[in-house]
């Protein structure tokens, strides 16, 4: 049987070969980041038109199954895909890309990545960070201080302030940056 890394690979190679542009956002990016985490679906976001997704669609084979449902994200202003692999029920997650300033700006500075072995883009770090800010469960708060605490001073602080304050999640930052033991 597949795990979930194998199962997300297929996903991620199915959009190469479509040719759909897209990031791998959440615990994957997460991953990237920082120390590894098991996770119970993917995230990724795709700049997709009607004919992009029919492509896909069309490269994954029948081993998924896509929502024709697509619901609306009120935290994020986003439109998602659910898509199941059949065999295991192990669940990706499909944004579609939004016109939203931050949405634009963190697909913009994606960073290019090996995703086992096939080419792909993750988030950048700082955008992980503010992403998961917007959302703010329990399991981002953990993942946002395994980020901050694994990149440091290597984070561009300046792009995080910028972002937490236009979303109003700077107190939540700096609250979660506070909740991270100091080394000495």
């Amino acid at each position: 049987m597949l795990d979930s890394l194998a199962i997300a690979t297929l996903v991620v190679a199915a959009l190469q070969r479509s040719g759909v542009p897209h990031v791998v956002v959440g615990s994957f990016a997460r991953n990237f980041h920082a120390f590894p985490r098991s996770t119970k679906d993917a995230d990724i976001v795709l700049a997709l038109d009607f004919a992009g997704l029919a492509r896909f669609e069309g490269e994954l084979g029948g081993d998924f199954s896509l929502d024709p449902q697509t619901t609306f994200e009120t935290d994020t202003g986003t439109f998602r895909h659910t898509l199941v692999h059949r065999e295991t029920e192990f669940q990706t997650e499909l944004f579609l890309l939004s016109q939203d300033a931050f949405d634009q700006e963190r697909f913009r500075r994606r960073l290019p990545f090996q995703f086992n072995s096939v080419a792909s883009f993750v988030l950048t770090a700082e955008d992980l960070i503010v992403t998961k800010l917007r959302w703010l469960r329990p399991k981002d708060a953990e993942d946002i201080r395994d980020v901050i605490a694994v990149k440091g001073a290597a984070l561009d602080w300046n792009y995080l302030h910028h972002w937490t304050a236009i979303h109003g999640t700077r107190a939540k930052l700096d609250e979660l940056c506070a909740s991270i033991p100091k080394i000495d």
